[in-house]
């Protein structure tokens, strides 16, 4: 066999392995019959779709809002979707660093994830919001995180040897090992959910956006609920880049990447309500964003989102909806590495609800702790992660690929309080990872 058809023959050797798991990446044998994905589901709300990760319901790295769409669902109904691996399932384990590298660079323009969709919501139209209920997540057993030697990441230049790791997702005790007694809770979430976007054409699914997309907030776990802007007829949702777990901040570029047996999703319009960036729900909280190459512009959004929010729901004046956003600063990073770099507030439901604890700028008894400062929140931001990368590496004895990794998937990233025009960053990494060898 030449040299070229062995290239040819790995390529589909990797694709038909990872297709395995489900046939995710068989050819259909015809076009699908709508009707044949409807299931009875009584306990689930509206009518229930099935929607499987075929290469006819996914796309590799690109949004676009004249795709047709792989589903049509009425408002209130509820689709239970599956995602893929990136690459169209070709990063799985046994694919090495360079592998994932070729994948990109043969790839310019391109993002890494695989998204399943679009769903087409009947009676969604520009200026509704669509609401996108959380209901249930079933990982795969398996997941991985990588850096890409000297591409992409916080800090591309500092690392220019690549690294991937792939674990396996133990969901009884909802851990992962990262290592020899450093065990990572699990904590899944989808990296990416959003709505087509408003221009025509053809884009990247890197970078967010007001349509949502790679957000890559760790708190949209299940019983969540994201609020998101429509910009076309249908909104036309998909969902992809999976996560097990992450880190805020996301340092490397990949969190604990997965792909979803079940992602449960409850999708309804809503009708009246105006956001000009989404929204988050949790039980408790609400979540503000803030998002822009700069991640000082990022945080001038986020604080301005934040107030407009706290004027509507407390029914303040600017001036107090600003001292309470003070009063109650719950604020984190939640990725630096999309081109569009991310901020987000956890607002209490609760008006009485106390005021968070001050966030420490040393190591306390549950968490090593590092902060940054600077004018430039960039810079605070880039001072706090690496003195935690380098710490992982002086007190724990990682390797400098591995304290970047345990970064990616596990360190807190929060910004303090906008109080001065001193920006400070503070990085936690919870001491609970570490646990007695067996």
């Amino acid at each position: 066999m030449s040299l070229f058809g062995r290239r040819n023959f790995g390529a589909l050797l990797i694709m038909a392995t990872a297709g395995a798991w489900s046939g995710a990446l068989a050819q259909s044998p015809g076009p699908a019959d709508p009707a044949l994905r409807t299931v009875p589901a009584t306990r689930l709300p509206g009518k229930v779709h099935l929607l499987p990760a075929t290469l006819e319901t996914t796309q590799w790295g690109w949004f676009n809002n004249a795709q047709p769409p792989v589903l049509t669902i009425n408002s209130g109904d509820t689709v239970i979707m599956e995602t893929m691996m990136h690459s169209h399932n070709q990063v799985v384990p046994g694919v090495t660093i360079e592998q994932i590298k070729k994948l990109r660079t043969d790839h310019p323009g391109r993002g890494p994830h695989t998204v399943t969709g679009p769903v087409y919501v009947e009676g969604a139209e520009p200026g509704d919001v669509l609401k996108v209920h959380i209901n249930r997540i079933v990982p795969r057993a398996y997941g991985t995180n990588f850096n890409v030697p000297g591409m992409f990441g916080q800090f591309p230049n500092q690392f220019p040897d690549g690294q991937v790791k792939y674990f396996y997702l133990d969901m009884d005790k909802k851990t992962t090992e990262f290592a020899p007694g450093i065990v990572i809770p699990l904590r899944p979430f989808p990296g990416t959910i959003g709505v087509a976007r408003a221009e025509p054409g053809q884009y990247s699914t890197v970078p967010p956006g007001r349509y949502a997309g790679n957000l890559d907030i760790n708190e949209m776990v299940e019983g969540t609920t994201l609020y998101v802007p429509v910009f076309v007829k249908g909104a036309l949702l998909w969902s992809g880049d999976s996560h097990a777990a992450q880190g805020n901040g996301e340092v490397n570029l990949t969190a604990l990447e997965t792909a979803y047996k079940e992602l449960n999703l409850t999708i309804s319009v809503v009708k009246g309500m105006k956001l000009e960036w989404p929204r988050v729900e949790t039980p408790t909280h609400w979540l503000t964003l803030g998002y822009d190459q700069d991640l000082n512009k990022a945080f001038d959004i986020l604080k301005a989102e934040t107030t407009r929010f706290l004027v509507e729901s407390r029914k303040v004046s600017q001036a107090e909806a600003e001292r309470i956003m003070v009063k109650t600063w719950d604020c984190r990073i939640a990725e630096v590495v999309d081109v569009l770099k991310g901020t987000f507030c956890m607002n209490p439901k609760n008006a009485n609800a106390p005021a968070p604890a001050g966030l420490p700028l040393s190591e306390t008894a549950k968490d090593h702790v590092t902060y940054g400062a600077s004018p430039d929140l960039n810079l605070a931001m880039d001072y706090a992660s690496m003195a935690m990368i380098n710490l992982l590496q002086e007190k724990r004895g990682l390797t400098r690929l591995d304290a970047y990794a345990l970064a990616s998937m596990a360190m807190d990233c929060r910004v303090g309080a906008p109080t001065t025009a001193e920006k400070v960053v503070h990085c936690l990494v919870p001491k609970s990872l570490w646990v007695a060898k067996k």
